[in-house]
């Protein structure tokens, strides 16, 4: 399989309403806005930074961006990789795994032999430029090794509302070890007793970025999620017809919720490889306390309060980690 550019795609999550920042936009904006449109430090959204590090990797018109139909009405910039890349509207919010299937059925019919690398829109990723590389080094590692390669990072602490992963074994590619991993186990929402366990034994957090061919990662959806999938294969005989609209609304009106870490990725570890991300600063933002710390961290004071005042709004806004299609 090729990863040149020519045939690398990026999907792009952001569907997600980021319920768990509600009480915090309400106080900051006046109203309810998903966080991946919101500019926390400088002047670009989460959702531009996304789309920056996504072109540093595919080409802009194979980015695929994955929002919410009720997102439609929100300002967005003219980033190229959305004005030269597909933006699909979801319909409804049904967690991460039809977000994901719904983006492999666009490119699907366009490129069926595509590299995938799947991008949450919602996370702090500094430097890219070490970021890129290694995203391009677990793509190699999944045409190598026929495995669909997730990215992990070291843990710099015990947050328990993190995904974990306990990473195996060195896999090989024609007899030369590599830097992914085989994958032992998920593990959600440790509790401390066991984070501590499992942090001293090499550990890493799940970052969601995934890559992958396209043929892998619908196979999973095939294996494990096979009503869905035929769900996405109606809309994908629709493609580019008059009923391509009305199709993705049918698939989507009684359509249950599926994640896709929990629902295809924690149900295929052996088909999975870890590869660590190195020297790259990396948090999910799906948090106040998240944002608040990493940005202390960093020095900085964010672009729409003191920091004083945004960890107050932290401590009331903590709640349990929900992984879904943000």
């Amino acid at each position: 399989m090729q990863t040149g550019n020519a045939r690398i795609w990026a999907v792009i999550l952001a569907g997600g309403e980021g319920e768990r920042l509600r009480p915090l936009m309400q106080q900051w904006l006046g109203r309810h806005v998903p966080k991946q449109y919101c500019t926390f430090l400088g002047t670009r959204s989460m959702l531009n930074h996304t789309l920056d590090r996504a072109v540093r990797l595919a080409r802009p018109d194979r980015v695929v961006t994955v929002m919410a139909r009720s997102h439609a009405s929100l300002p967005l910039s003219r980033h190229p990789a959305l004005s030269r890349g597909r933006i699909v509207l979801q319909p409804h919010n049904r967690e991460t795994a039809p977000g994901v299937f719904l983006a492999l059925t666009y490119i699907a019919a366009v490129d069926p032999d595509a590299s995938v690398v799947l991008f949450p829109s919602d996370h702090f990723i500094q430097p890219s430029t070490r970021f890129i590389p290694q995203v391009h080094e677990a793509l190699w590692a999944s045409a190598a090794l026929d495995r669909v390669v997730l990215v992990g990072v070291r843990p710099q602490g015990l947050d328990l509302n993190y995904g974990w992963i306990q990473p195996g074994r060195a896999l090989e590619h024609g007899g030369v070890r590599c830097r992914a991993r085989a994958i032992e186990r998920f593990v959600e929402n440790p509790t401390q007793p066991v984070a501590r366990a499992i942090r001293r034994s090499g550990a890493l957090l799940n970052t969601m970025v995934v890559a992958g061919s396209l043929r892998r990662l619908w196979g999973l959806g095939r294996a494990h999620l096979p009503a869905l999938i035929d769900r996405f294969e109606l809309l994908g005989a629709t493609l580019g017809t008059s009923q391509e609209a009305a199709m993705l609304d049918d698939i989507y009106a009684d359509m249950p919720r599926h994640n896709f870490s929990v629902h295809v990725l924690e149900r295929c570890v052996r088909a999975l490889g870890v590869l660590e991300l190195e020297g790259v600063t990396w948090s999910d933002w799906g948090t106040a306390d998240r944002i608040a710390a990493t940005i202390q961290n960093l020095g900085r004071r964010p672009a729409f309060a003191d920091v004083n005042t945004w960890q107050r709004s932290a401590c009331h806004t903590r709640t349990d980690r929900v992984d879904g299609a943000a």
